[in-house]
Parts: structure tokens; sequence; C-alpha cells
């Protein structure tokens, strides 16, 4: 089974290579493919760079170079909840673009697609104290301020988390009929705070690498 993994910042990135086996590499165009192996699986990871754009490209670019079975994003995001702290873990059961609107349409819907994008969840191979499903919003503006979560909750209010990437991937994935599962470690806490971006910045002073091994603990309950 090839399984392709996605993140958006070579920070991501050292945390997943370490986990592969048979390590190899791979270019095409500007981007660098990580092949390697964990259990069972031939995985193939990816940095894709910040943002939707960057994101819809290289998940586009992977899927159809590689055909992977599943394809899994990981990284960091913020939190949106109360019940969300920062290094507990927040798993998509849909994903939304917060940023999104046009006339005639409901916020974030895009035309010919399902409004909120579906994600699978892995319940039993994904849980534990600080593991959290629901809603992750994505949009292209990096959130640091409580207003700004207030209105995105506005309009999802079942958000847990907020990223640059996810919901990109999401609807590559949809549009192209491969499986997606999507887990982000809570980085900061904007909900909280007026400005949260020293928050985010000290979170990696000491990297989520539990967090990160549960990707590695989902493929290896993959069969």
């Amino acid at each position: 089974m090839t399984i392709g993994i996605i993140v958006a910042m070579s920070k991501e990135l050292r945390l997943i290579l370490p986990m592969l086996g048979e390590l190899t590499t791979e270019k095409r165009g500007s981007t660098t493919f990580h092949i390697g192996t964990l259990g069972q699986h031939r995985v193939v990871a990816m940095e894709c760079g910040i943002g939707k754009v960057n994101a819809a490209i290289g998940a586009t670019t992977l899927i159809d170079t590689y055909s992977p079975s599943l394809v899994i994003n990981t990284g960091v995001a913020a939190g949106a909840s109360a019940d969300v702290a920062v290094m507990d873990v927040v798993v998509a059961t849909g994903l939304v673009h917060h940023d999104f609107w046009c006339i005639g349409e409901e916020w974030g819907h895009i035309p010919g697609c399902p409004a909120v994008l579906p994600a699978t969840d892995y319940p039993e191979a994904v849980s534990g104290t600080h593991v959290h499903r629901g809603l992750i919003a994505t949009g292209d503006l990096f959130i640091s301020r409580k207003e700004e979560v207030d209105t995105i909750l506005s309009r999802f209010p079942g958000v847990k988390a907020i990223d640059m990437e996810s919901a990109a991937i999401a609807q590559t994935c949809q549009q192209r009929e491969v499986p997606f599962f999507c887990m982000r470690v809570i980085s900061d806490s904007p909900w909280s705070s007026h400005d949260n971006s020293r928050q985010y910045e000290d979170f990696w002073e000491d990297a989520p690498h539990h967090s990160f091994n549960l990707v590695s603990h989902l493929l290896k309950s993959l069969s």
C-alpha cells in the first residue's frame, strides 16, 4: 500500500522522516519527494509549502505521480476551541474553507464540491486523552487574533482547529477520489489571546514528537 504524507514546512518534515526506513529521494519539478517504508507500507512524504495553492499543487503532483491509496496531511494548527489546548491533537471529521465566498453560495461552499469536504478519522487507531475530533478550517491567513477566530466560529460552529493547507488537500483528494486523513497538532490558541505569535514561536522550542508519532501508529495499524 502506498501512502502519501503532506506537510507544509521543513520543521514538520523533520519530524516525519525519522519514522521511515530505506529512504530515497526523487525530484519532480521544484519538489523533493522522500520515499521510504514504514511497516509493510511504501510512504511518499513531501513538503508542499505554506498556503492553499502550494497545498493543492503538492497534492495533485503526489497523487498523479505516485497513485497513493491514502493521503495524510499532518502538521500544526491554531486551536479554535476552549477544550483544545496547545500540544493536543485534532483529527478532522471534515474540512472547510473559511475564507471562500461566492455570490449565491453559502460561506465556504465551492461550487461542485461538498460544503464540508470529507475525511476518514480512524477512531480505533488514533485516540487518546488529548486527541479531539471535529472540523478543521483552512484559509490563506495566519490566524493570530481572537476576533478572527470568533468570525470563523460564527460561520462554522464545529471548528476545532484552523490551518492554511488541509482543506485544499482534502478538495484535491475528493476530486481525485483518494481517501484523505488529516491530523493537526495545536501550536497556539488565538481564541484566548489578542496576539498569539509569541506562543506559536515558543511551541517549536519543544517540538511535539509524541504527537507526530501518532502518524506512525496509524500507518502500522493499517492492513
